[in-house]
């Protein structure tokens, strides 16, 4: 047999083979110049080394070849033995790996270690398969799932001296995602036991799962976690955001979320779905869950105030489900296409002016500025009535609260876990939830004020403006506030002010600020209930606990028979590269931006400049 003319290898050879291998490698990358050299002494083979199994022989002889950078041949693989050599015509090197007796492990029986070729000269390896590259990078992309196939490459190229294409990057990065998080079919396989597991980790939580068709096709998944719930319910701001995001990964889809604003000003999410399109059906189905969560409980709290960019769809939801709701424009949205519509700065100055008007009288002051500056204003006005958006005519409590801080939030989820199959991507929301109410509950027993420290900064604001006021105290509770500009009513009972501030921010005014230093009481005590810091730590009070790895699911799948089995939804990512977005002839002629003022959004200046009160 061939075998018999193999030369066993003594220690000292072996030692005088790896040097061999050292100089060989060093000389390849002078050659090259693109990596640092390498240290082999990991790669050295000897004589009764052992694998727990052909699998991972054939993997580290794969390792090895690479590093040493020499082509593998592999002459016998079964399952008792596996016999390798160098694939250039005459070289020596030659391994061979035999099954140990009664035990799974293999060995190396004999080994010829010393090449005679000159190995692979160029930058391009038969041994970096697509598998190859899903164990390299696996390490890092569980660290960093956005881990970019040119990253790969790159990186791939500097660390082992090995070219490899895009496309093996990515097959390559597609199959260590789906070693790590599972395929993106598993995920949809799985949704019935994960909302299973949410219910029965989370008693009190809400968790369904909807599809469609013969082939039980992904269509809605819907949660919220009970902590949620009681927090929103309890303590809130009676206040929703909506808004929605697309998901880019496999079989694409829209991520929904209706978020609340807890006493800190901060996003509080309520609720979140995911469904296979945006369309008029969906937010129609999801508003309809979201008053089957809140239930009742609407009834006894004060009416709710919905803020989203108010598409159509939407719309008629909210409208549907929520009739008595108040529900504007995000901001935003309004300025921004304002901002389009007219592109001057003189008009979006006025236009911000009108919108933080606190009266009527002001804001029709402000619109007769902008006629005279373009008569398409009022085409504009009939588009987007300031019922929807303007501070003196909108009728729900905003409490300052004018943009929607949930879009961020949810473009941050799709894009953190675009890749991610469904499961993982609510696991991904779930971890981040948890990691929010139990920073916040910590932050929230370290406060000692009545109330929390944004709206104690407004309120100390408000008391230090009140100094220059002069109070007429008309009886125990009404108050006449004289300044230079005008005089004001304050009614520190029904907490109004005729500037119309305390009822729209939910906190003291300057001028309700001096009435209350007047008669001896404290102006944080008169804040709405909603910016307490007991209120705060009410809201965040409740866990949300987690849930057990799904390999511990398999009882739930079992105990239920003829459990409905989800498939994908029938959308895909269309293949290719996306394409870019043209670029329109006209944006090219548009005026050079200008600075816009973060705190007062008027234009040219930035908000480090702004001289508008906080």
């Amino acid at each position: 047999m061939a075998d018999d003319n193999l030369v066993e290898i003594t220690e000292q050879s072996l030692v005088n083979l790896t040097e061999h291998h050292l100089q060989h490698h060093q000389n390849h990358q002078n050659q090259l110049d693109l990596v640092e050299s390498i240290d082999l002494t990991n790669h050295a083979l000897v004589i009764g080394q052992e694998f727990p199994d052909v699998e991972t022989c054939r993997r580290a002889l794969k390792d090895i070849a690479i590093a040493l950078h020499f082509d593998l041949r592999i002459v016998k693989s079964d399952r008792s033995r596996f016999i390798a050599k160098c694939s250039k015509e005459g070289c020596p090197w030659r391994v061979h790996v035999a099954k140990c007796p009664n035990v799974s492990t293999f060995s190396i029986r004999t080994l010829h270690g010393e090449h005679t070729c000159e190995g692979v000269r160029n930058l391009h390896h038969q041994q970096a398969s697509v598998g190859w590259v899903a164990r390299s990078v696996e390490s890092r992309i569980r660290d960093n799932p956005q881990y970019k196939p040119k990253e790969i490459l790159q990186d791939i190229r500097d660390q082992h001296g090995v070219a490899v294409s895009y496309m093996q990057a990515w097959r390559g990065k597609e199959r260590s995602m789906a070693a790590l998080h599972g395929t993106f079919e598993e995920g949809y396989r799985l949704l019935p036991a994960y909302c299973e597991q949410v219910r029965k980790c989370n008693p009190g939580s809400i968790a369904s799962v909807f599809s469609t068709g013969q082939d039980n096709c992904f269509q809605r998944l819907f949660i919220s976690y009970r902590a949620s719930i009681v927090g929103f319910l309890n303590s809130c701001r009676p206040l929703l955001e909506l808004d929605r995001a697309h998901l880019k990964g496999k079989y694409l889809g829209t991520l929904i979320c209706a978020s609340a604003v807890d006493a800190d000003g901060g996003l509080f999410p309520l609720a979140f779905a995911v469904v296979d399109v945006e369309s008029d059906e969906n937010w129609m189905w999801f508003m309809s869950e979201l008053r089957k969560l809140l239930g009742v409980n609407t009834d006894n709290m004060p009416r709710l105030t919905i803020l989203s960019e108010r598409q159509r769809g939407m719309v008629e939801a909210v409208e549907t489900h929520f009739p008595s709701a108040f529900h504007g424009f995000c901001l935003r949205y309004v300025s921004e296409n304002f901002r389009d519509t007219f592109k001057n700065s003189k008009l979006v100055n006025i236009f911000w002016s009108a919108v933080y008007a606190l009266t009527p009288v002001e804001f029709e002051s402000k619109i007769s500025e902008m006629l005279e500056v373009s008569q398409d204003v009022i085409l504009w006005l009939q588009e987007f009535p300031p019922q929807l958006w303007a501070v003196a005519y909108f009728e729900g409590v905003r409490y300052g609260h004018f943009t929607l801080g949930v879009t961020e939030l949810l473009y941050n989820w799709a894009l953190e876990g675009h890749e991610l199959p469904v499961v993982q991507l609510m696991e991904h929301i779930r971890h981040q939830l948890t990691t929010w109410f139990e920073n916040r509950q910590n932050m929230g027993m370290m406060w000692n004020s009545i109330v929390v420290p944004s709206a104690e900064a407004k309120i100390l604001e408000a008391v230090a403006d009140a100094r220059c006021y002069q109070v007429l105290r008309a009886n125990e509770v009404e108050f006449e506030v004289v300044s230079t500009e005008r005089t004001n009513i304050v009614d520190i009972r029904s907490r109004v002010c005729s500037c119309r501030r305390w009822q729209i921010y939910g906190l003291p005014c300057a001028h309700a600020a001096a009435a209350l230093i007047s008669s001896g009481k404290n102006a944080h005590v008169f804040a709405d209930h909603c910016f307490k810091v007991e209120s705060y730590r009410e809201t965040y009070s409740q866990m949300i606990y987690p849930i057990p790895d799904k390999s511990l699911w398999k009882d739930v799948n079992e105990g239920a028979k003829g459990e409905m089995v989800i498939r994908p939804p029938k959308t895909r990512r269309p293949p290719g590269r996306p394409k870019k977005k043209v670029l329109r002839i006209e944006s090219l002629k548009r005026p050079k931006r200008i600075v816009q003022c973060g705190r007062c959004h008027m234009l040219g200046h930035s908000q480090k400049k702004c001289t508008m009160p906080i």
